[in-house]
């Protein structure tokens, strides 16, 4: 099976990217200067770009680039203080973001790798700009469409009864009806800190949960911190109650953009929070996508065999 690269690695250029609106993006360049450019795309909304993100690559023979999305991590200012306004952090912003970074590092083309939210981006920026992308590799494969939105915040009570009724219950009852998304980010921007806290920390349980199928699952020690909480809270309920800020089903109708890039597609049978019948109807409408069902895993990177398979997947394109 393959294997992580080793830990260690470590940035050999850094910096902090002005890209308008009073935000400024962190960056980071590592590996081989002049081996095959690659960015991630990190998931969330909201997670930032932290080292694990590094040994998908082959240092030896990859530039690999990372970054923060506005508002997250270490780009300015930070979506944890609620002060913080969300009104220029949109898909639109961040695809900007992207080509601002590529065309800073003086980068023609590159590998681009996203999972979960950072796989919508991904679509996004390639549909956008299918010139500057020699090849793409996704795993737990999201479009943040409206029905996937639902199918997450409301119909996997389904299958988390539980967990789900304290999820609806925590916001007020006369907006149990409505979009969950939109009563927890309204509770998010409540003048009274408590609310703000209480909202955090449950969008933040269920996260955890419906994350939960994997065999040897364990709750991500992230949510232990409150202004990763609040930030992470803040951002994923601001993309999502807008459905990605994007047209509703437009990255599966314009995957035809993606012709002639290389792809792969890597998805856990065992996702609930993204099932896998969004990777199959992407490989269908992209024929140069390879898909990659892992049986026994759910979603993101928490399973030896997923991990596997992008790692195994960045090797394959290194020399290419």
């Amino acid at each position: 099976m393959t294997e992580l690269h080793p830990a260690g690695i470590e940035p050999y250029a850094h910096g902090m990217l002005d890209v308008g609106d009073g935000n400024r993006v962190y960056w980071e360049t590592c590996g081989n200067p002049a081996g095959r450019p690659a960015v991630v795309l990190h998931g969330g909304p909201g997670s930032g770009a932290g080292p694990f993100w590094r040994r998908l690559f082959d240092p030896a023979a990859y530039r690999i680039v990372l970054f923060d999305q506005r508002g997250c991590g270490r780009s300015t200012p930070d979506a944890a203080d609620p002060r913080t306004s969300l009104a220029a952090n949109t898909t639109r912003h961040l695809i900007a973001d992207i080509e601002r970074l590529r065309e800073h590092l003086g980068i023609g083309t590159w590998l681009v790798l996203g999972g979960s939210w950072g796989a919508t981006l991904a679509l996004a920026y390639a549909e956008r700009h299918p010139a500057c992308v020699s090849a793409l590799v996704l795993f737990s494969v999201t479009h943040t469409t409206r029905r996937e939105v639902e199918w997450v915040t409301r119909d996997m009570g389904r299958i988390f009864p539980e967990e789900w009724s304290r999820f609806r219950d925590a916001v007020p009852e006369t907006e149990r009806g409505g979009s969950l998304a939109d009563a927890y980010a309204r509770m998010l921007a409540d003048p009274d800190p408590a609310v703000r806290e209480r909202a955090a920390r449950e969008w933040c349980r269920w996260e955890d949960v419906h994350v939960s199928t994997a065999p040897g699952h364990r709750p991500d020690p992230r949510y232990d911190d409150p202004r990763f909480r609040m930030r992470f809270a803040r951002l994923v309920t601001h993309y999502w109650r807008h459905a990605a800020f994007l047209e509703d089903g437009a990255l599966l109708r314009d995957a035809g953009t993606l012709a002639g890039i290389p792809g792969v597609l890597i998805h856990g049978r065992m996702d609930v929070s993204s099932p896998a019948d969004v990777a199959w109807h992407l490989a269908r409408a992209w024929p140069d996508a390879e898909l990659v069902l892992i049986g026994e895993e759910g979603h993101g990177l928490s399973g030896t065999s997923t991990t596997a398979a992008v790692v195994a997947a960045t090797d394959r394109f290194r020399n290419t």
